[in-house]
């Protein structure tokens, strides 16, 4: 008994020394004090722009800094951002021509809240923020994918009354499991997806497929608001620096000037400005013809059957009304961060540096001299990006390029808000498919050019990464 009383208090030391020695073998280099300094102005994601409020509407705000006399617009815009669009003929003429061939039937339907979609959850049967690329192998004459017969580029599981819907999709999930440095395990879930129920045919063998959730509209605007030139001065294709980062910018089809422009919007950076990413939009997820894109989402089949019926108009939606939406995208602005001088916080910020996630993940830019709305001139933004397209490895890869992004590439996220997502949108579901279930699921997706700093995270004490995951928390 006496040897028992001696031995235990013996024993719980070097248990307990052991433990200390394993935690300190996964932590990084030691924070210094001076590195802890809360830097000016970090709070304002958006400048002079930036909303404090952080409640459920925190992703609908209007700039600060826009005049009393831009509100009408943006009110506008919200309307019909918002409000559902419907079938013609119509009383409601200003919001008629829906479909016949839709995923949504308005914008709002997949940016709840201004927010972000996500999968369908258990008993949920369609998707309703999120959609289904396709496309054939090759590209177009401008570089952009190709429509599949019968079902053009995305897959529109919806449909007016009058009409069918192209099909549906189904997502099935496995568990991948794996192990932080420390031992600690976790599990990723794998998506699947099934086609079901296809109306007009059987798709093609080889069709290229590529899921998206609808991301945050917060901050479209500044982001826009940046020339060209900073994009390309974050640019290193060919990894001149030897980091292991090579972002590369998109170069894609811009309908409006019939050139090729620096893409910047959507998952893989395919759209040049919110005017075309908004116009694309209307036609391809509500079928709501523009003066940009005139023509029906039909093609094949779905031409023959449908194109005949009633329409909106030509186009569905006016100028006047497009560019009141586009106005109200471009001045939706970002909330200010929380708890950013919290000590745990900054230490997550440096531990972020310090992991090579900045590198990809750039937190501050100054926008141009001549953007479009001179509110948004010369501000300093901390967006959380560098809208380049980087290899995020097999594992995240969809295999369908679109213009000069490959199979494996996808565009750097803004990372700004989203620790309101949870907030706002109920979920915490992220990537382009919303397989993460958390952030710290989506790091550990990471892969290609971000294996690296993915692996710098696993490698962590769990207290060194909950310090990350705080910091993330607090954008």
């Amino acid at each position: 008994m006496i040897l028992t009383k001696i031995l235990i208090p013996i024993f719980l030391f070097f248990f307990l020394f052991a433990c200390k020695k394993k935690e300190e073998n996964f932590t990084v280099t030691p924070i210094a004090v001076s590195e802890l300094q809360a830097e000016e102005g970090e709070e304002l994601s958006a400048d002079i722009a930036t909303t404090f409020i952080n409640s459920k509407d925190a992703f609908g705000q209007q700039a600060v800094n826009m005049p009393a006399s831009a509100s009408g617009d943006f009110t506008t815009g919200n309307s019909f951002f918002r409000l559902a669009w419907v079938t013609s003929p119509s009383s409601t003429t200003a919001r008629d021509g829906l479909g016949p061939l839709l995923n949504a039937n308005s914008c709002g339907a997949c940016h709840t809240l201004d927010g972000r979609g996500r999968p369908p959850i258990e008993g949920e049967t369609q998707m309703n923020s999120m959609l289904i690329r396709i496309s054939a192998t090759g590209v177009g004459p401008h570089g952009e994918p190709i429509p599949i017969p019968n079902y053009g580029g995305q897959l529109n599981d919806k449909a007016i009354f009058s009409a069918l819907p192209e099909g549906k999709v189904s997502i099935s999930y496995t568990e991948k499991t794996g192990k932080y440095a420390d031992n600690t395990a976790y599990s990723l879930r794998v998506p699947t997806y099934v086609f079901d129920g296809l109306n007009f045919g059987s798709m093609p063998s080889g069709t290229l497929i590529s899921p998206r959730v609808a991301p945050q509209m917060p901050g479209l605007g500044l982001l826009e608001a940046l020339d060209d030139v900073t994009l390309l001065n974050f640019a290193d294709p060919s990894d001149a620096n030897n980091d292991g980062i090579s972002g590369k910018v998109n170069r894609v089809w811009n309908a409006q000037t019939s050139t090729q422009s620096i893409g910047r919007f959507g998952w893989k950076a395919n759209q040049p400005n919110l005017f075309q990413q908004t116009a694309g939009a209307f036609l391809g997820d509500m079928g709501i013809t523009s003066s940009l894109f005139p023509n029906e989402n039909l093609t094949g089949i779905t031409k023959q059957m449908y194109d005949s019926l009633s329409n909106g108009g030509t186009p569905e939606i006016l100028d006047s009304t497009l560019k009141k939406v586009v106005f109200y995208c471009q001045t939706l602005t970002v909330p200010a961060r929380r708890n950013w001088k919290d000590k745990e916080v900054l230490e997550g910020k440096v531990l972020f540096s310090k992991s090579g996630c900045a590198n990809c993940h750039v937190p501050k830019m100054s926008t141009s001299s001549i953007a479009e709305i001179s509110e948004f001139r010369n501000l300093v933004i901390r967006p959380y990006t560098d809208l380049l397209l980087h290899d995020m490895g097999e594992e995240l890869a969809d295999n369908r390029p679109d213009f000069e992004a490959n199979g494996q590439e996808w565009r750097t996220p803004p990372l700004w808000g989203i620790g309101l997502i949870k907030t706002v949108n109920n979920h915490t579901f992220f990537l382009h498919d919303g397989r993460a279930r958390n952030i710290e699921e989506a790091i550990l997706w990471h892969g290609g050019e971000a294996e690296k700093s993915k692996n710098s995270f696993k490698n962590l004490a769990k207290l060194d990464r909950d310090k990350i995951l705080k910091f993330l928390n607090s954008l």
